[in-house]
């Protein structure tokens, strides 16, 4: 009989395994934070090629002149609110050679007056600015229709001397010795100046911005004088009807003086547009862009003189003046665009993105950095192994070791079902392997109980020779 050493009592536990379920729960984390930077990643880089910095030329007058400004501030604008629009001004003579430009198509933008020739592929964006044409007679003289104006020298107080052409125009004065007439009125003259008696003046016509006559005070001050009477234009809705540039404006009571009150009540007038104008041929996401920013951003876009102080939508009626841009007249009409609406694009290539890369990770988590559990079935190599040990236990000592590692196998066992680390595939082979094992120990234990003192004999022989030996050691044993 083999006298084996308790050999299972000097060996070390079995090293515990990794906990799989911590292992996993962190790669699953580290692929989750992965795919949401990959994902924004991607639409950062699809925002940005989709919208690449777009350089737009805006054609207009002297550099002084108030759509030239008016550009330097939407130029600003653009780059405070790091917009994808860059504005390179083009400054001209006057506004007419910079509209000249724009028909031409060198020119992305241009501001423009009503009563110039509108290009035929211009399309509005939005209103700038109103224009009204004040009719003033001196002292207290009235003028009762703009037909008498054919009879007495009119000087016309205005910028440019498109202002002059258009009195004309609406006066229907051709060219000749009548249109002398109706001057410009020299650069700084006053109101007091040109109804001096020297002069001759029998009326003035001012064409002036709206928001900048509500902060002149100089028709204040010349009015506490008695120096002018303001007149209706009684046929302003045939002007308008006659000339589609001209708008009929009313002026309230109060507008150019609060002390006297002039107009004393409200006043029927023409008026001009100043319009923000891109080409049709521009894009609807770009005009619809541009007309946004320019509406949300009014305060900052006003000039100090007053002009485009208030900006208003372009008119997107079918009979329009200048027609508005398709881009301008969507964002328009729909004003009160909902967060999905403004980022839906890139709502739908985040999803792209996020369902792209996770299915990726997934894939790659699930086929290669995984860490499976141990099957159930697996632990019953550790059992067996146990089993052909017990054959070799000579002592109730050796056997309490090996039941111990038996238990232990089963401990494991219990836990690994529970936190993730053990499937429970083959659970039944593990069941039917320990109760087989556990009943083999208690056998053995019974065995040694009974054949106490024969076991410790066999026990104290040398080691056996030959075969003869291993033969009587496997009969006392199967005694």
């Amino acid at each position: 009989m083999s006298a084996e050493g308790p050999t299972s009592s000097t060996e070390l536990p079995p090293p515990r395994r990794p906990k799989v379920i911590k292992t996993n729960q962190q790669q699953v984390l580290l692929y989750v934070v992965l795919t949401l930077l990959l994902s924004l990643a991607t639409v950062w880089a699809g925002r940005t090629l989709l919208h690449n910095s777009e350089t737009l030329i805006f054609a207009v007058g002297a550099p002084n002149s108030d759509e030239a400004l008016f550009a330097t501030k939407l130029a600003n604008v653009l780059k405070t609110n790091a917009s994808r629009f860059r504005v390179k001004i083009v400054n001209n003579p006057d506004n007419a050679k910079a509209i000249a430009l724009f028909d031409h198509r060198q020119a992305d933008l241009a501001v423009l007056r009503t009563d110039a020739k509108v290009p035929v592929r211009a399309r509005a964006l939005a209103i700038l600015e109103h224009d009204l044409v004040l009719l003033l007679g001196p002292g207290n003289k009235k003028i009762k229709s703009l037909a008498e104006l054919k009879k007495k020298k009119v000087a016309v107080l205005a910028e440019n001397d498109a202002s002059l052409a258009f009195v004309r125009n609406i006066l229907d004065i051709p060219d000749g010795p009548d249109a002398a007439r109706i001057q410009m009125a020299p650069q700084g003259s006053t109101l007091d100046k040109l109804f001096a008696p020297a002069n001759g003046f029998g009326a003035v016509i001012a064409i002036v911005h709206a928001s900048r006559a509500v902060r002149d005070k100089a028709y204040e001050q010349v009015a506490k004088r008695g120096g002018f009477t303001l007149n209706a234009i009684d046929d302003a809705k045939a002007l308008v009807r006659k000339f589609p540039g001209i708008s009929d404006e009313t002026l309230t009571a109060g507008t150019l003086s609060a002390s006297p009150e002039i107009p004393d009540d409200d006043l029927d007038t023409i008026g001009l547009e100043w319009l923000l104008v891109a080409q049709s041929r521009m894009s609807a996401t770009t005009a619809g862009d541009i007309a946004r920013i320019v509406y949300e951003n009014k305060s900052a876009l006003g000039l100090d003189n007053g002009f485009a102080t208030h900006i208003e939508p372009a008119s997107v009626e079918k009979d329009a003046f200048v027609m508005a841009h398709q881009g301008a007249a969507d964002y328009i009409n729909d004003d009160t665009k909902s967060f999905m609406d403004k980022y839906s694009d890139m709502m739908y290539l985040g999803a792209a993105a996020l369902s792209v890369i996770g299915s990726i990770f997934a894939t790659i988590y699930a086929k290669i950095t995984r860490i499976a559990p141990e099957k159930a079935s697996e632990l019953s190599t550790a059992i067996l192994d146990i089993g052909e040990r017990i054959e070799h236990a000579h002592s109730l000592d050796q056997l309490e070791c090996l039941q111990d590692e038996l238990e232990s196998i089963l401990r494991g066992a219990v836990i690994g079902l529970r936190d993730g680390t053990i499937s429970t595939d083959g659970l039944d082979t593990f069941r039917l392997g320990y109760e087989f094992v556990r009943d083999e120990i208690g056998m053995r234990r019974d065995y040694l109980k009974r054949h106490a003192g024969e076991v410790e004999r066999v026990a104290a022989l040398p080691p056996p020779q030959d075969d003869t030996n291993v033969v009587v050691v496997k009969t006392a044993q199967s005694a």
